[in-house]
Protein backbone atom coordinates (compact mmCIF):
# COMPACT_ATOMS: atom_id res chain seq x y z
CA UNK A 1 0.00 0.00 0.00
CA UNK A 2 3.13 2.30 0.60
CA UNK A 3 4.40 2.32 -2.69
CA UNK A 4 1.51 2.46 -4.51
CA UNK A 5 0.17 5.80 -2.45
CA UNK A 6 3.86 7.01 -2.66
CA UNK A 7 3.77 6.10 -6.71
CA UNK A 8 0.48 7.83 -7.12
CA UNK A 9 1.28 11.29 -5.04
CA UNK A 10 4.93 11.35 -5.96
CA UNK A 11 4.68 10.39 -9.51
CA UNK A 12 2.59 13.60 -10.18
CA UNK A 13 4.58 16.04 -8.18
CA UNK A 14 6.42 17.52 -11.15
CA UNK A 15 3.67 18.80 -12.85
CA UNK A 16 4.34 22.57 -13.25
CA UNK A 17 2.99 25.43 -10.87
CA UNK A 18 2.85 28.73 -9.21
CA UNK A 19 5.60 28.34 -6.68
CA UNK A 20 5.84 30.65 -3.39
CA UNK A 21 8.96 32.94 -2.44
CA UNK A 22 11.52 30.32 -1.36
CA UNK A 23 13.12 30.36 1.59
CA UNK A 24 16.50 31.23 2.31
CA UNK A 25 17.51 28.59 3.60
CA UNK A 26 16.21 25.99 0.77
CA UNK A 27 18.21 23.29 -0.48
CA UNK A 28 19.69 24.42 -3.74
CA UNK A 29 17.93 21.45 -5.75
CA UNK A 30 13.47 21.80 -5.91
CA UNK A 31 12.48 18.12 -6.36
CA UNK A 32 11.88 15.42 -4.42
CA UNK A 33 12.99 12.80 -6.31
CA UNK A 34 16.58 12.33 -5.00
CA UNK A 35 17.56 9.07 -3.41
CA UNK A 36 17.95 10.91 -0.07
CA UNK A 37 14.22 12.61 -0.22
CA UNK A 38 12.08 9.42 -0.92
CA UNK A 39 13.53 7.94 1.35
CA UNK A 40 13.00 10.69 4.12
CA UNK A 41 9.21 10.85 2.16
CA UNK A 42 8.85 6.81 2.46
CA UNK A 43 9.98 6.75 6.05
CA UNK A 44 7.42 9.65 6.95
CA UNK A 45 4.54 7.88 5.31
CA UNK A 46 5.22 3.96 6.15
CA UNK A 47 6.20 5.17 10.08
CA UNK A 48 3.19 7.29 10.28
CA UNK A 49 1.04 4.28 8.42
CA UNK A 50 2.42 1.78 11.22
CA UNK A 51 2.01 3.88 13.99
CA UNK A 52 -1.56 5.22 13.17
CA UNK A 53 -2.04 1.90 12.58
CA UNK A 54 -1.72 0.61 16.39
CA UNK A 55 -3.17 4.03 17.81
CA UNK A 56 -6.59 3.87 15.38
CA UNK A 57 -6.56 -0.01 15.67
CA UNK A 58 -7.68 1.12 19.07
CA UNK A 59 -9.94 3.56 18.69
CA UNK A 60 -11.75 1.09 16.35
CA UNK A 61 -11.94 -1.46 18.97
CA UNK A 62 -12.81 0.98 21.69
CA UNK A 63 -16.27 1.49 19.22
CA UNK A 64 -16.84 -2.17 18.90
CA UNK A 65 -14.76 -4.42 21.07
CA UNK A 66 -13.66 -3.27 24.47
CA UNK A 67 -17.19 -2.43 26.01
CA UNK A 68 -17.61 -6.23 25.59
CA UNK A 69 -14.63 -7.75 25.97
CA UNK A 70 -13.36 -5.38 29.26
CA UNK A 71 -16.47 -3.40 30.43
CA UNK A 72 -19.28 -6.40 29.83
CA UNK A 73 -20.73 -6.07 33.56
CA UNK A 74 -21.91 -2.28 33.01
CA UNK A 75 -24.73 -1.71 30.98
CA UNK A 76 -24.07 -0.97 27.34
CA UNK A 77 -24.40 2.94 27.31
CA UNK A 78 -22.27 3.22 30.71
CA UNK A 79 -20.32 0.41 28.91
CA UNK A 80 -19.39 2.37 25.63
CA UNK A 81 -18.56 5.56 27.74
CA UNK A 82 -15.73 3.62 29.97
CA UNK A 83 -14.60 2.02 26.57
CA UNK A 84 -13.83 5.38 24.93
CA UNK A 85 -12.83 6.95 28.50
CA UNK A 86 -9.83 4.17 28.13
CA UNK A 87 -9.43 5.82 24.64
CA UNK A 88 -9.22 9.35 25.69
CA UNK A 89 -6.42 8.44 28.12
CA UNK A 90 -4.32 7.36 24.92
CA UNK A 91 -5.29 10.95 23.24
CA UNK A 92 -4.93 12.85 26.85
CA UNK A 93 -0.99 11.40 26.88
CA UNK A 94 0.01 12.45 23.28
CA UNK A 95 1.31 16.13 24.49
CA UNK A 96 3.07 14.30 27.24
CA UNK A 97 4.74 12.60 24.49
CA UNK A 98 5.05 15.07 22.57
CA UNK A 99 6.53 17.48 25.08
CA UNK A 100 8.99 14.58 25.98
CA UNK A 101 9.92 14.04 22.35
CA UNK A 102 9.99 17.05 21.51
CA UNK A 103 12.71 17.62 24.11
CA UNK A 104 14.91 15.11 23.29
CA UNK A 105 14.66 16.00 19.25
CA UNK A 106 15.00 19.73 20.37
CA UNK A 107 18.01 18.83 21.37
CA UNK A 108 19.27 14.91 21.25
CA UNK A 109 18.52 13.95 17.34
CA UNK A 110 15.29 14.01 15.50
CA UNK A 111 15.99 10.23 13.83
CA UNK A 112 16.53 8.62 17.71
CA UNK A 113 13.40 10.44 18.62
CA UNK A 114 11.20 8.36 16.05
CA UNK A 115 13.10 5.21 16.56
CA UNK A 116 11.80 5.34 20.10
CA UNK A 117 8.54 6.57 19.50
CA UNK A 118 8.02 3.37 16.80
CA UNK A 119 9.63 0.58 19.44
CA UNK A 120 6.98 1.93 22.44
CA UNK A 121 4.46 1.94 19.97
CA UNK A 122 4.54 -1.75 18.99
CA UNK A 123 5.62 -2.92 22.52
CA UNK A 124 2.46 -1.64 23.89
CA UNK A 125 0.10 -3.11 20.90
CA UNK A 126 1.17 -6.16 21.25
CA UNK A 127 0.49 -5.87 25.16
CA UNK A 128 -2.63 -5.34 24.12
CA UNK A 129 -3.21 -8.40 22.05
CA UNK A 130 -1.83 -10.75 24.90
CA UNK A 131 -4.02 -8.69 27.75
CA UNK A 132 -6.42 -11.38 28.87
CA UNK A 133 -10.39 -9.85 29.35
CA UNK A 134 -11.97 -8.84 32.76
CA UNK A 135 -13.71 -12.40 33.09
CA UNK A 136 -10.79 -13.78 33.31
CA UNK A 137 -8.44 -11.67 35.84
CA UNK A 138 -11.24 -9.47 36.85
CA UNK A 139 -10.40 -5.54 37.31
CA UNK A 140 -6.41 -6.00 36.68
CA UNK A 141 -7.31 -6.05 33.07
CA UNK A 142 -8.85 -2.75 32.21
CA UNK A 143 -6.81 -1.51 34.54
CA UNK A 144 -3.82 -2.44 32.43
CA UNK A 145 -5.68 -1.85 29.25
CA UNK A 146 -5.10 1.89 30.25
CA UNK A 147 -1.73 1.69 31.35
CA UNK A 148 -0.91 0.35 27.84
CA UNK A 149 -3.28 3.25 25.87
CA UNK A 150 -0.84 5.75 28.09
CA UNK A 151 1.67 4.12 26.31
CA UNK A 152 0.60 4.47 23.21
CA UNK A 153 -0.43 7.86 23.49
CA UNK A 154 3.09 9.17 24.45
CA UNK A 155 4.26 7.06 21.44
CA UNK A 156 2.15 8.63 18.85
CA UNK A 157 2.63 11.64 20.70
CA UNK A 158 6.10 12.09 19.92
CA UNK A 159 5.64 10.16 16.08
CA UNK A 160 3.64 13.27 14.40
CA UNK A 161 5.93 15.91 15.58
CA UNK A 162 9.21 13.93 14.06
CA UNK A 163 8.05 12.51 11.07
CA UNK A 164 7.01 15.67 9.78
CA UNK A 165 9.89 17.66 10.85
CA UNK A 166 12.04 15.16 9.00
CA UNK A 167 10.12 15.51 5.98
CA UNK A 168 9.73 19.39 5.66
CA UNK A 169 13.25 19.73 7.23
CA UNK A 170 14.48 18.06 3.86
CA UNK A 171 12.69 19.39 1.35
CA UNK A 172 12.69 22.36 -1.04
CA UNK A 173 10.96 25.01 0.35
CA UNK A 174 8.30 25.50 -3.13
CA UNK A 175 7.44 21.89 -1.73
CA UNK A 176 7.46 21.81 1.91
CA UNK A 177 3.38 21.85 2.54
CA UNK A 178 3.48 18.20 0.02
CA UNK A 179 6.68 16.86 1.90
CA UNK A 180 4.97 17.62 5.05
CA UNK A 181 1.96 15.80 4.37
CA UNK A 182 3.62 12.29 3.66
CA UNK A 183 3.03 12.46 7.82
CA UNK A 184 -0.37 13.62 8.03
CA UNK A 185 -1.47 11.15 5.24
CA UNK A 186 0.02 8.41 7.55
CA UNK A 187 -2.67 8.49 9.59
CA UNK A 188 -5.55 8.14 7.64
CA UNK A 189 -3.94 5.39 5.97
CA UNK A 190 -2.83 3.17 8.88
CA UNK A 191 -6.86 4.18 9.58
CA UNK A 192 -7.62 2.36 6.88
CA UNK A 193 -4.89 -0.28 6.82
CA UNK A 194 -6.45 -1.17 10.37
CA UNK A 195 -10.23 -1.39 9.36
CA UNK A 196 -9.51 -3.30 6.44
CA UNK A 197 -7.48 -6.19 8.97
CA UNK A 198 -10.29 -5.77 11.06
CA UNK A 199 -13.16 -6.19 8.95
CA UNK A 200 -11.55 -8.90 7.76
CA UNK A 201 -10.14 -10.68 10.57
CA UNK A 202 -13.87 -10.23 11.58
CA UNK A 203 -14.98 -11.97 8.81
CA UNK A 204 -12.96 -15.27 9.12
CA UNK A 205 -13.28 -15.82 13.10
CA UNK A 206 -17.31 -14.67 12.78
CA UNK A 207 -18.94 -15.63 16.27
CA UNK A 208 -15.15 -16.17 18.14
CA UNK A 209 -14.21 -12.32 17.06
CA UNK A 210 -14.97 -11.23 20.25
CA UNK A 211 -13.64 -13.92 21.79
CA UNK A 212 -10.17 -14.52 20.59
CA UNK A 213 -10.07 -12.71 16.91
CA UNK A 214 -9.62 -9.20 17.79
CA UNK A 215 -6.34 -9.80 19.11
CA UNK A 216 -5.18 -11.04 15.77
CA UNK A 217 -4.89 -7.30 14.07
CA UNK A 218 -3.34 -5.96 17.55
CA UNK A 219 -0.30 -9.05 17.55
CA UNK A 220 0.30 -8.33 13.65
CA UNK A 221 1.51 -5.14 14.64
CA UNK A 222 4.92 -7.22 15.49
CA UNK A 223 5.56 -7.46 11.74
CA UNK A 224 4.58 -3.81 10.85
CA UNK A 225 6.97 -2.80 13.45
CA UNK A 226 10.05 -4.74 12.09
CA UNK A 227 9.69 -3.26 8.89
CA UNK A 228 9.82 0.35 10.03
CA UNK A 229 12.15 0.14 12.27
CA UNK A 230 14.74 -0.93 9.10
CA UNK A 231 13.36 1.44 6.85
CA UNK A 232 13.92 4.42 9.87
CA UNK A 233 16.68 3.35 10.59
CA UNK A 234 17.99 4.12 6.80
CA UNK A 235 17.13 7.81 6.99
CA UNK A 236 19.79 10.56 7.81
CA UNK A 237 19.25 12.94 10.32
CA UNK A 238 17.44 16.48 9.47
CA UNK A 239 19.89 18.96 7.39
CA UNK A 240 18.22 21.45 9.50
CA UNK A 241 19.03 19.98 13.17
CA UNK A 242 22.59 19.51 12.12
CA UNK A 243 22.79 22.64 11.56
CA UNK A 244 21.72 23.41 14.55
CA UNK A 245 23.75 20.91 16.37
CA UNK A 246 27.23 22.78 14.47
CA UNK A 247 26.32 26.23 16.13
CA UNK A 248 28.12 28.21 19.38
CA UNK A 249 27.76 26.78 22.71
CA UNK A 250 25.45 30.19 23.60
CA UNK A 251 22.73 28.44 21.18
CA UNK A 252 23.13 24.96 22.94
CA UNK A 253 22.51 26.53 26.04
CA UNK A 254 19.40 27.71 24.77
CA UNK A 255 18.35 24.34 24.04
CA UNK A 256 18.11 22.54 26.92
CA UNK A 257 14.80 23.73 28.32
CA UNK A 258 13.04 24.03 24.51
CA UNK A 259 9.03 24.31 26.35
CA UNK A 260 9.98 26.71 28.43
CA UNK A 261 10.95 28.82 25.43
CA UNK A 262 8.05 27.84 23.96
CA UNK A 263 5.81 28.94 26.73
CA UNK A 264 7.68 32.13 26.91
CA UNK A 265 8.70 33.16 23.33
CA UNK A 266 5.76 31.78 21.08
CA UNK A 267 2.19 31.41 23.63
CA UNK A 268 0.32 33.33 20.80
CA UNK A 269 1.14 30.51 18.23
CA UNK A 270 0.70 27.87 20.13
CA UNK A 271 -2.88 28.83 21.13
CA UNK A 272 -3.24 29.75 17.29
CA UNK A 273 -2.39 26.78 16.02
CA UNK A 274 -4.12 24.52 18.59
CA UNK A 275 -7.43 25.92 18.07
CA UNK A 276 -6.62 25.90 14.22
CA UNK A 277 -6.16 22.29 14.15
CA UNK A 278 -9.09 21.31 16.93
CA UNK A 279 -11.74 21.18 14.18
CA UNK A 280 -9.86 18.67 11.98
CA UNK A 281 -9.31 16.22 14.77
CA UNK A 282 -12.96 17.04 15.83
CA UNK A 283 -14.22 15.97 12.73
CA UNK A 284 -11.98 12.83 13.42
CA UNK A 285 -13.40 12.06 16.74
CA UNK A 286 -17.27 12.27 15.62
CA UNK A 287 -16.97 10.51 12.31
CA UNK A 288 -14.37 7.99 12.68
CA UNK A 289 -15.06 7.06 16.29
CA UNK A 290 -18.62 8.16 17.54
CA UNK A 291 -19.72 7.63 13.99
CA UNK A 292 -18.94 3.97 14.22
CA UNK A 293 -20.79 2.94 17.18
CA UNK A 294 -24.16 4.55 16.02
CA UNK A 295 -24.05 3.42 12.55
CA UNK A 296 -23.94 0.00 14.01
CA UNK A 297 -26.65 0.83 16.75
CA UNK A 298 -28.83 2.02 14.05
CA UNK A 299 -28.78 -1.62 12.58
CA UNK A 300 -25.92 -0.87 9.72
CA UNK A 301 -24.19 -4.52 10.10
CA UNK A 302 -20.21 -3.76 11.38
CA UNK A 303 -18.18 -5.16 8.37
CA UNK A 304 -19.98 -2.60 6.46
CA UNK A 305 -19.24 0.10 8.89
CA UNK A 306 -15.57 -0.69 9.01
CA UNK A 307 -15.11 -1.32 4.74
CA UNK A 308 -17.05 2.27 4.37
CA UNK A 309 -14.64 3.99 7.13
CA UNK A 310 -11.96 2.29 5.43
CA UNK A 311 -13.31 4.00 2.01
CA UNK A 312 -13.12 7.07 2.92
CA UNK A 313 -9.81 7.03 4.85
CA UNK A 314 -8.35 6.27 0.45
CA UNK A 315 -10.33 9.60 0.34
CA UNK A 316 -8.74 11.29 3.00
CA UNK A 317 -5.50 10.19 1.35
CA UNK A 318 -5.61 11.43 -1.62
CA UNK A 319 -7.73 14.83 -0.91
CA UNK A 320 -4.83 15.38 1.72
CA UNK A 321 -2.15 15.25 -0.34
CA UNK A 322 -3.91 17.66 -3.15
CA UNK A 323 -4.93 19.84 -0.22
CA UNK A 324 -1.11 19.89 0.77
CA UNK A 325 -0.09 20.55 -2.67
CA UNK A 326 -2.48 23.82 -2.97
CA UNK A 327 -0.82 25.41 -0.23
CA UNK A 328 2.43 25.35 -1.39
CA UNK A 329 0.69 27.81 -4.35
CA UNK A 330 -2.05 29.61 -2.28
CA UNK A 331 -0.79 28.99 1.18
CA UNK A 332 -1.52 26.91 4.03
CA UNK A 333 -4.56 29.58 5.50
CA UNK A 334 -6.24 29.81 2.30
CA UNK A 335 -6.62 26.17 2.26
CA UNK A 336 -7.13 25.67 5.79
CA UNK A 337 -10.19 28.41 5.85
CA UNK A 338 -11.61 26.52 2.69
CA UNK A 339 -11.76 23.46 4.77
CA UNK A 340 -13.11 24.62 7.62
CA UNK A 341 -16.05 26.61 5.29
CA UNK A 342 -16.81 22.97 4.01
CA UNK A 343 -17.16 21.63 7.65
CA UNK A 344 -19.36 23.86 8.90
CA UNK A 345 -21.62 23.27 6.30
CA UNK A 346 -21.69 19.13 6.02
CA UNK A 347 -22.10 18.91 9.93
CA UNK A 348 -25.70 18.76 10.39
CA UNK A 349 -26.75 16.65 6.82
CA UNK A 350 -23.31 14.46 8.26
CA UNK A 351 -25.58 13.86 11.84
CA UNK A 352 -28.46 13.05 9.83
CA UNK A 353 -27.17 10.42 7.83
CA UNK A 354 -25.00 8.38 10.44
CA UNK A 355 -28.41 8.38 11.99
CA UNK A 356 -30.43 7.26 9.39
CA UNK A 357 -30.10 3.31 9.77
CA UNK A 358 -28.68 2.65 6.33
CA UNK A 359 -25.42 2.09 4.76
CA UNK A 360 -25.71 4.17 2.24
CA UNK A 361 -26.27 6.90 4.74
CA UNK A 362 -23.04 6.69 6.77
CA UNK A 363 -21.22 6.20 3.35
CA UNK A 364 -22.20 9.72 2.26
CA UNK A 365 -21.76 10.90 5.50
CA UNK A 366 -17.98 9.90 6.02
CA UNK A 367 -16.85 9.90 2.62
CA UNK A 368 -17.70 13.54 2.09
CA UNK A 369 -16.79 14.47 6.02
CA UNK A 370 -14.10 12.24 6.84
CA UNK A 371 -12.73 12.26 2.79
CA UNK A 372 -12.98 15.16 1.60
CA UNK A 373 -13.37 17.91 4.79
CA UNK A 374 -10.67 16.38 7.02
CA UNK A 375 -8.53 15.44 4.00
CA UNK A 376 -8.55 19.16 3.30
CA UNK A 377 -7.49 20.44 6.99
CA UNK A 378 -4.94 17.46 7.28
CA UNK A 379 -3.36 18.61 3.62
CA UNK A 380 -1.50 21.78 5.00
CA UNK A 381 -1.86 21.74 8.81
CA UNK A 382 1.50 19.79 9.25
CA UNK A 383 3.60 22.46 7.48
CA UNK A 384 1.16 25.42 8.60
CA UNK A 385 2.00 24.62 12.52
CA UNK A 386 6.01 23.54 11.78
CA UNK A 387 6.74 26.61 9.86
CA UNK A 388 5.59 28.96 13.09
CA UNK A 389 8.32 27.82 15.06
CA UNK A 390 11.94 28.12 15.04
CA UNK A 391 13.98 25.31 14.28
CA UNK A 392 15.68 25.07 17.76
CA UNK A 393 12.06 24.47 19.45
CA UNK A 394 9.93 23.30 16.60
CA UNK A 395 9.79 19.97 17.25
CA UNK A 396 8.83 20.96 20.91
CA UNK A 397 5.92 23.65 20.23
CA UNK A 398 4.50 21.95 16.26
CA UNK A 399 4.04 18.77 18.81
CA UNK A 400 2.68 21.28 21.80
CA UNK A 401 0.11 22.81 19.25
CA UNK A 402 -0.82 19.53 17.61
CA UNK A 403 -1.07 16.80 19.95
CA UNK A 404 -2.74 18.99 22.52
CA UNK A 405 -5.61 19.34 19.49
CA UNK A 406 -5.80 15.79 18.93
CA UNK A 407 -6.17 15.49 22.83
CA UNK A 408 -9.11 17.83 22.91
CA UNK A 409 -10.51 17.43 19.63
CA UNK A 410 -10.55 13.41 18.92
CA UNK A 411 -9.91 12.10 22.32
CA UNK A 412 -12.54 13.67 24.19
CA UNK A 413 -15.03 14.32 21.49
CA UNK A 414 -17.31 10.59 21.55
CA UNK A 415 -17.47 10.89 24.67
CA UNK A 416 -18.72 14.65 24.95
CA UNK A 417 -20.76 13.38 21.27
CA UNK A 418 -22.20 10.55 23.61
CA UNK A 419 -22.86 12.58 26.52
CA UNK A 420 -24.92 15.22 24.41
CA UNK A 421 -26.91 12.32 22.79
CA UNK A 422 -27.98 10.82 26.38
CA UNK A 423 -28.72 14.27 27.44
CA UNK A 424 -30.42 16.02 24.66
CA UNK A 425 -30.32 14.05 21.17
CA UNK A 426 -27.77 14.56 18.05
CA UNK A 427 -28.78 18.22 17.55
CA UNK A 428 -26.31 19.24 20.25
CA UNK A 429 -23.34 17.09 19.00
CA UNK A 430 -24.13 19.42 15.77
CA UNK A 431 -23.74 22.35 17.56
CA UNK A 432 -21.03 21.22 19.42
CA UNK A 433 -19.20 20.45 16.39
CA UNK A 434 -19.93 23.81 14.44
CA UNK A 435 -18.77 25.63 17.23
CA UNK A 436 -14.99 23.88 17.32
CA UNK A 437 -14.88 24.49 13.26
CA UNK A 438 -15.93 28.19 13.78
CA UNK A 439 -13.22 28.67 16.34
CA UNK A 440 -11.19 26.84 14.10
CA UNK A 441 -11.75 29.39 11.29
CA UNK A 442 -11.03 32.37 13.72
CA UNK A 443 -8.07 31.06 14.87
CA UNK A 444 -6.27 30.38 11.02
CA UNK A 445 -7.51 34.02 9.88
CA UNK A 446 -6.24 36.33 12.86
CA UNK A 447 -2.73 33.39 12.81
CA UNK A 448 0.05 34.93 10.34
CA UNK A 449 0.81 32.43 7.12
CA UNK A 450 4.16 30.72 7.22
CA UNK A 451 4.63 29.37 3.39
CA UNK A 452 7.09 32.03 3.07
CA UNK A 453 8.64 31.55 6.32
CA UNK A 454 12.82 30.37 6.75
CA UNK A 455 13.11 27.17 8.48
CA UNK A 456 16.45 27.52 9.91
CA UNK A 457 18.10 30.91 11.35
CA UNK A 458 17.18 33.84 14.28
CA UNK A 459 14.70 32.88 16.10
CA UNK A 460 11.18 34.54 15.78
CA UNK A 461 9.53 35.42 18.69
CA UNK A 462 5.40 36.20 18.18
CA UNK A 463 5.65 39.78 17.67
CA UNK A 464 7.53 39.28 14.52
CA UNK A 465 5.68 37.20 13.68
CA UNK A 466 2.49 38.85 13.28
CA UNK A 467 4.14 41.19 11.16
CA UNK A 468 4.27 39.07 8.46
Amino acid sequence: MYSVTFFVVYGSASVSRKKISPALDAPASETLNTKDLRRVLGSSLLGSIIEYYDFILYATAAALIFDKVFFGNLTPGLALFASFGTLAVGYVARPLGGLIFGHFGDSVSRKKMLVLSMMMMGFATIAIGLLPSTSTIGVAAPVILVLVRLVQGIAVGGEWGGATLMALEHAPASKRGFAASFANAGGPAGGLLATFVVSGVSAVTGDQFLVWGWRIPFLFSAVLIAVGLVIRLKVAESPVFKELDSQAQGVQKRRRAPILRVLRDHPRIVAITLVATLGFYTCQGVLTSWGVSVAVGEGVDRSAVLNIKGLAAVFTIVVCFWAARLSDRIGRRAVLTLGGVLGVLWVFPALYLMHDGTAWGFMLAVVVGNGVVQGILAGPIGAYISELFPADVRYTGASLSYQGAATLGAGFTPMIATALTLIGGFAWVGVFWVAILVFGLIAVRVGPEGAHSKLAGAPLKDKQLQSR
